[in-house]
C-alpha cells in the first residue's frame, strides 16, 4: 500500500461546523482528492492528556465540547464508525516509540475532530479515532511525537493534526467580514507558509520563538502543535501543500496543509 498523505486542518471556531466560509469548501474538494483510507487518526487540541491515550470506542459520540454557541450546532452528529483494531495498533506503535500510551473505551469525537471531517468527509463512512495530545509540548516533542505515529501513514492510516494556524481567541470578532484579517495573522500565515513548504522543518519546530507574532498569534501554543505533528508524521522530505482558508472572525487563519503525494489512481 502506498504511504498515504499526512493532514493539519485548521478547525477554527466550532461555528465552522454550520458556518463554512472558505475554508469548508477547500476541504470537501480536498477530501474527494485523498486515497480512501483504513482509518482516520486525529490529534486535536481539546484531548489533552498526561501521557498519551487512544480512543478504542467501537462507535464514538460526538462530544459538543464548548457552549454558548447557536443550538443548531448541539443537534449535530458524525456517526462515524470508531476503529479498534487500528487504534490498538497505534498504542503498540506509540510504545515502541517509548511513550507510555494506552487505551481509552469511552472518548468519542471532540468538536476538533468532528467539525472539520464534516466537511473534509461528509458521509461520515470512514473509521475514525482519536489520540490524546501530550499537555507538555514544545514545538520538537510536538515533532517527534508525529514521527512517532508515521508507521501508521504506511499501513493506510490518515494522520490528521487538527488545529488553528492562529488562534488569539482574545480578539476574535464574530462579526468581521472573512476577508478582513488582521495584518498579525495575515504575516504569521505567510511565515508559516513559506517554512512549511520551503520544508524547513527545522525552523517550522521553531515558530514560536522565531515567527513573526507568534506569541499573539498562539497565546497559548496547543493549537500549533497539531501542525507539528502533521509535519513529524510525514517528515522532512515529503512535499507540502497550503489549501487556503482564509481568515475568519479577524484573526483565526484556516489554512490546512497536506504533507505527501496523492497517488493518481487512489482518488475516492
Amino acid at each position: 500500500m502506498s504511504r498515504l498523505p499526512t493532514l493539519f486542518i485548521s478547525h477554527g471556531s466550532p461555528t465552522f461546523a454550520i458556518d463554512p466560509g472558505k475554508a469548508g469548501p477547500a476541504l470537501t474538494a480536498l477530501g474527494k482528492t485523498l486515497p480512501r483510507p483504513r482509518a482516520i487518526l486525529v490529534v486535536s487540541p481539546h484531548w489533552m492528556t498526561r501521557e498519551p491515550r487512544v480512543a478504542t470506542t467501537p462507535r464514538p459520540q460526538t462530544i459538543h465540547d464548548f457552549g454558548g454557541f447557536p443550538p443548531a450546532l448541539y443537534q449535530l452528529q458524525y456517526p462515524a464508525p470508531g476503529a479498534p483494531d487500528v487504534a490498538q495498533r497505534a498504542i503498540e506503535v506509540l510504545r515502541a516509540a517509548g511513550y507510555a500510551a494506552e487505551a481509552d473505551p469511552q472518548w468519542g469525537l471532540d468538536h476538533g475532530a468532528w467539525v472539520p471531517l464534516m466537511h473534509l468527509l461528509p458521509n461520515a463512512d470512514v473509521p475514525v479515532f482519536q489520540v490524546s495530545l501530550p499537555a507538555r509540548l514544545n514545538g520538537e516533542s510536538a515533532y517527534a511525537y508525529g514521527q512517532a505515529l508515521a508507521p501508521l501513514a504506511d499501513e493506510g492510516v490518515l494522520v490528521i493534526g487538527s488545529g488553528s494556524l492562529t488562534h488569539n481567541l482574545y480578539e476574535v470578532r464574530f462579526d468581521a467580514p472573512d476577508a478582513a484579517g488582521e495584518t498579525y495573522a495575515v504575516e504569521f500565515a505567510h511565515w508559516v507558509d513559506t517554512v512549511v513548504t520551503g520544508r524547513d522543518h527545522a525552523r517550522l519546530q521553531q515558530t514560536m520563538a522565531i515567527a513573526p507574532h507568534a506569541q499573539r498569534a498562539h497565546p497559548t501554543a496547543e493549537h500549533l502543535w497539531p501542525l507539528m505533528v502533521a509535519a513529524g508524521a510525514a517528515g522532512a522530505s515529503a512535499p507540502a501543500t497550503r489549501i487556503d482558508g482564509g481568515i475568519t472572525h479577524g484573526v483565526l487563519s484556516m489554512d490546512a496543509y497536506r504533507f505527501g503525494e496523492i497517488p493518481e489512481a487512489a482518488a475516492v
